[in-house]
């Protein structure tokens, strides 16, 4: 299947998810993660602000930020690459372009992610043999990834049926070193 009718498929999936199906998506997401020493020890964290139907981050990057660590969120430049600023607490949000919630903090710059020590992204797929992450085709996690060291833990946020046994992928695409969904944490690499 190639990359856009594979999105228009997950896209769909997602969309019939109720909303106490998500809620309980991100508990179980974000207790998993928090239980790792790995997570607990990351002082910075690359992370997101969800949107719509997107395993919800917002809990997660409250509790990171809340047991100390500094969490940077993505904020979408013009040429579709990702800055980064540091959130602060949900008072420090105001929506970006295409209405997502952006840090009002100052900019960090394109490269500020190369020092994080855990990064989660988002995605709509991961293929379980080689962590290649299918995203929603605009490339900026591609190119932020790619920024990214190799022995820095990568976590792509999955519903249930989203770590499939073949995505489609191109040169670009940047692969992850885990794949997180509601019935657990899986190592790629």
């Amino acid at each position: 299947m190639d990359k856009m009718n594979l999105r228009r498929q997950l896209n769909a999936a997602r969309a019939s998810l109720s909303p106490e199906q998500l809620r309980a998506n991100a508990i179980k997401t974000r207790e998993t993660l928090l239980d790792q020493p790995w997570v607990q020890m990351a002082g910075l964290v690359a992370c997101y602000w969800s949107a719509g139907v997107e395993p919800e981050t917002h809990g997660l990057v409250f509790a990171l930020w809340k047991h100390g660590a500094t969490v940077m969120l993505p904020v979408l430049r013009d040429d579709n690459d990702l800055d980064w600023a540091v959130y602060d607490g949900p008072d420090t949000l105001a929506p970006g372009r295409h209405g997502i919630m952006e840090p009002v903090d100052t900019r960090r710059g394109v490269d500020a992610i190369r020092t994080a020590a855990l990064v989660i992204v988002p995605a709509l797929a991961v293929d379980r043999k080689t962590g290649v992450r299918l995203g929603r085709g605009g490339g900026s996690y591609d190119r932020a990834l790619a920024r990214v060291g190799p022995n820095v833990p990568t976590v792509a946020l999955l519903h249930a049926g989203e770590l499939l046994d073949d995505v489609p992928a191109e040169p670009h695409d940047q692969h992850v070193r885990f794949a997180m969904t509601p019935e657990g944490l899986t190592s790629l690499m």
